[in-house]
């Protein structure tokens, strides 16, 4: 009894070192060991407090990180004098660079050494993020590209630092691009302390890379918005209000390939701070994975896959959807953008999403009243990349309804009968619910168990042929029978019975294909009867998954494009002041634009489980 607690008790480290009693299997276990808890009386509980160690001191290394890089942004901000942004862009090119050696040390030693990737998780890394992660990190790069390009026309007033940094952020992006494409999926069993320090690094110097592209963002927006309120004021359109105290010493002249760098620098600009954001998710995973030893039960063997089939009105009003929303995004973007904004453009802004958004809260409330009649089995299996889904989509809502909330009391405050002021208190309004009800459709599905459509077909070929198999003993039972009527005949009738035996060998099994071919057209007949009730319901659930994916497209393209009239009308901006109102907005826009595009991705889950 001693003998086998103390077997328990030692652990099994290194596979040269296993005992030769234990089982061939183990050796491939290799549990955590960390230096506070050696004195625990099992490996298990040891190996469970240290990786509950390990996740709060990497956790508390990024949370330093982060605090470190958040002060020099601030300082930045409120203090530009003491802090520029060349000292800022020195810290974080430091923290990309040591993060560019760990990722180079997991590419080449870690996931390399043996029995490190024992386990992948299925769920982690989705084809549509990893996807995410190229497209978006591709216009980083060349957003780095046109930058570089931008600061070497200028470079007489230019610091040398604008060069260095985007060269750097090239190598940062293309790397990482690479390494979660590769490995987003990977269950470590090596190096746990190591690697989960690593993977939060990487997820603090992103964090600071978003923070500080919205913190650009909204300097070039208020630039951008303060020259315009100049342009107005000399017309005698709008007030006088205090412009920008900085000189234009530094201007692009006036050649072709200076304008192409500086649009396309405005242009990409939004996708470096989504790049940015999905990273930190697909990196939270990999973190969380660290250690994680999954049962054969998690891996579904049948994985259901993106078609197309059985779905029609959902693509068809989404896509009509999408073309109003590309002709209204056109022609706002050539009216807003002018030195003075049309009120009419406005009007026909809000009136688009007046329209879409209640559509998109019904399909969602219908959606949701599927999935209760459904009855389908909930998921309730440990999987941290939904968690990670739910987490994004509630926290990421948070900063339209914010927005939201705060455009109807200044609306509510000033003048509400207004004709644009009351287009822009329903728009608020119908945000807030058309996120909320959203949220419950997309939380709802992923966490329902997929179709399973071939384990059915499975079960119906299985009735099909126990029905085939139920005919087949009477056929043996008739030859048999009529063997040993045979062996009974006389010689001189043989011939005869024979070719009487060839006949009704003939006929029988022509009554035997008959009746085969019938009990097959029954049970297909009560599998379609079958799949046709429960049919219904997962067309629905497609139709408005779809729909809801499209119009989500459609109103992510439009604000991250450049569409942003919750700014530029002014009317909130007025109320709360320039200032505020600019932190407000510089809060919820980027998390607004995130949303979306994260609502695709779940509508996507939801659609193909469906």
């Amino acid at each position: 009894m001693s003998g086998n607690k103390a077997s328990k008790q030692k652990p099994c480290h290194h596979c040269k070192n296993r005992p030769a009693s234990a089982p061939p299997g183990t050796s491939m276990i290799h549990y955590e060991k960390f230096w506070l808890y050696r004195h625990c009386s099992s490996v298990q509980q040891r190996d469970r407090q240290a990786q509950k160690a390990g996740q709060l001191f990497s956790g508390l290394l990024a949370m330093n990180v982060v605090f470190l890089g958040s002060a020099f942004i601030s300082s930045m901000i409120f203090n530009h004098v003491a802090i520029t942004l060349a000292d800022l862009w020195i810290l974080l090119s430091i923290l990309k660079v040591l993060c560019l050696c760990w990722i180079i040390y997991y590419l080449l030693g870690t996931s390399r050494q043996p029995h490190a990737v024992l386990y992948r998780d299925s769920h982690a890394g989705p084809i549509w993020i990893r996807g995410s992660v190229l497209l978006f990190g591709s216009f980083s790069i060349l957003l780095n590209v046109f930058q570089i390009g931008y600061s070497a026309i200028l470079i007489q007033c230019k610091s040398r630092v604008e060069i260095v940094f985007p060269s750097i952020e090239i190598i940062f992006i293309f790397t990482q691009a690479f390494f979660l494409w590769h490995h987003s999926k990977d269950c470590i069993q090596v190096q746990h302390n190591f690697t989960r320090c690593g993977l939060m690094l990487t997820i603090a110097t992103n964090l600071l890379l978003w923070l500080l592209a919205v913190t650009n963002d909204t300097i070039h927006m208020e630039i951008e918005s303060q020259l315009r309120e100049v342009e107005q004021r000399f017309e005698g359109k709008a007030p006088f209000s205090h412009p920008c105290n900085e000189t234009a010493s530094c201007t692009c002249p006036n050649t072709t390939i200076c304008k192409v760098f500086q649009k396309g620098y405005i242009l990409l600009y939004p996708f470096n701070t989504e790049y940015c954001l999905i990273c930190c998710s697909v990196l939270y995973v990999m973190w969380k994975n660290v250690g994680r030893r999954i049962s054969h039960h998690h891996d579904p063997h049948i994985k259901p896959k993106f078609k197309l089939q059985g779905v029609v009105f959902g693509p068809l009003l989404g896509t009509i959807a999408v073309i109003i929303g590309i002709c209204v995004f056109m022609m706002y973007q050539i009216q807003a953008t002018g030195s003075a904004p049309n009120h009419q453009v406005f009007v026909m802004y809000y009136s688009y999403y007046i329209v879409l958004l209640p559509l998109m809260s019904v399909g969602a409330v219908i959606g949701t009243i599927i999935h209760a009649l459904e009855k389908k089995e909930l998921d309730t299996l440990k999987n941290p990349t939904r968690s990670l889904d739910v987490i994004l989509l509630m926290g990421a809502a948070l900063g339209q309804i914010a927005m939201s909330y705060f455009s109807i009391v200044a609306i509510v405050a000033t003048d509400p009968r207004d004709l644009l002021n009351s287009l822009i208190l329903s728009h608020s309004v119908l945000l807030i619910f058309q996120n909320i009800t959203q949220n419950v459709f997309i939380i709802d599905g992923l966490h329902r168990q997929p179709f399973a459509a071939a384990t059915e077909a499975r079960h119906t070929q299985h009735a099909g042929e126990q029905a085939v198999a139920s005919e087949l003993p009477s056929e043996e039972e008739t030859t048999t029978s009529s063997n040993q009527e045979h062996t009974q005949m006389s010689p001189s009738t043989e011939e005869e019975m024979k070719e009487e035996q060839n006949h009704e060998a003939y006929d029988q099994r022509r009554v035997n294909m008959l009746e085969l071919g019938e009990e097959i057209r029954k049970v297909s007949l009560s599998y379609i009867h079958s799949y046709s009730h429960l049919s219904w319901k997962r067309r629905a659930l497609r139709e408005i998954s779809f729909f809801l994916v499209l119009c989500n497209i459609i109103l992510w393209v439009m604000p991250t494009f450049g569409a942003h009239p919750v700014f530029e009308n002014g009317l909130e901006k007025s109320f709360y002041g320039y200032s505020t109102w600019f932190a407000i907005v510089n809060f919820g826009l980027p998390l607004g634009v995130f949303y979306r595009m994260h609502s695709v991705g779940g509508l996507l889950e939801v659609y193909i489980t469906a």
